[in-house]
């Protein structure tokens, strides 16, 4: 059956509206205070929550090459500001005081699939397109390369500031040094069917990794081979993962669905709510 929805009003180009309306989201990012915004490739654009309400917080243009097109990846930065990894232009944006994206490297990125923060403010951005993890001073600039790795669909930074990444490459999780100089493979091989993004607790030893063709999200241990926290229903498709204190961020585009996964492998859906 059909459910009707109503626009609730709109301000500054944000419409407050049904969770409903999310079209293919991807990613999550959490804010200090419990906010969770969402990327959403078809919106285009992205999705904020908080205080029980979903609503549009930048929605981009259809036309192609235009700022948030193709948005992939979220992160939150040192200061508190929403970081967007977008392919359409090559960019990763840092939204303003109004709500805002302001473009960060001048084009200069390739398909940013993940972003994470280093310890002192500088973006770690995982590039599809050059198969490379980069480093964005924190005002923004031109990006250096840190490590070569092939297919990087997941990148996060520890409490050491380490930098884990989620490949599609010869060995499915490697840990680098914060200068990139040092690999070590967490997860050797290929244990997933397809990974996205991961996540690393405050131990800096588990990591959690979602599995979008096999619909698990996976805890991975150094000496360990992975195990699933959960696999299957309701899940079809999940592609997004951030870390809270009271559980895993699950974003399925295919359910069209955020959930919340406490550690002990509970799912719960934040929205739509059932």
């Amino acid at each position: 059956m059909l459910r009707t929805f109503a626009v609730l009003g709109l301000l500054l180009g944000s419409a407050a509206v049904h969770a409903e309306d999310m079209q293919y989201p991807l990613a999550a990012a959490v804010a200090k205070d419990g906010t969770i915004y969402i990327a959403d490739r078809d919106l285009p654009g992205v999705w904020k929550w908080a205080d029980g309400k979903l609503e549009v917080y930048f929605r981009g243009s259809k036309k192609f090459r235009t700022p948030l097109n193709a948005v992939r990846c979220l992160a939150i930065d040192k200061d508190g500001k929403l970081l967007a990894g977008d392919s359409s232009t090559r960019e990763i944006y840092r939204f303003d005081d109004q709500g805002q994206p302001q473009p960060l490297t001048k084009g200069n990125v390739g398909i940013p699939m993940a972003l994470a923060i280093a310890h002192d403010g500088a973006i770690i951005a995982g590039d599809q397109e050059i198969q490379r993890i980069v480093r964005v001073p924190a005002p923004g600039g031109e990006p250096e390369i840190l490590a070569e790795i092939t297919a990087p669909r997941g990148v996060t930074v520890d409490g050491d500031g380490a930098i884990w990444v989620a490949s599609h490459g010869k060995d499915a999780v490697v840990k680098f040094s914060p200068d990139g100089k040092t690999r070590e493979v967490i997860a050797a091989g290929r244990p997933f069917q397809f990974s996205h993004h991961i996540v690393v607790a405050p131990d800096n030893k588990t990591a959690y990794v979602v599995d979008g063709y096999a619909k698990t999200i996976w805890k991975v241990e150094p000496g360990a081979e992975p195990k699933p926290l959960l696999a299957g229903e309701p899940l079809k498709n999940p592609v997004g993962l951030a870390w809270t204190d009271a559980g895993l961020i699950v974003v399925d585009p295919h359910t069209k669905t955020v959930y919340r996964l406490s550690f002990d492998g509970k799912l719960e859906t934040l929205f739509p709510a059932k």
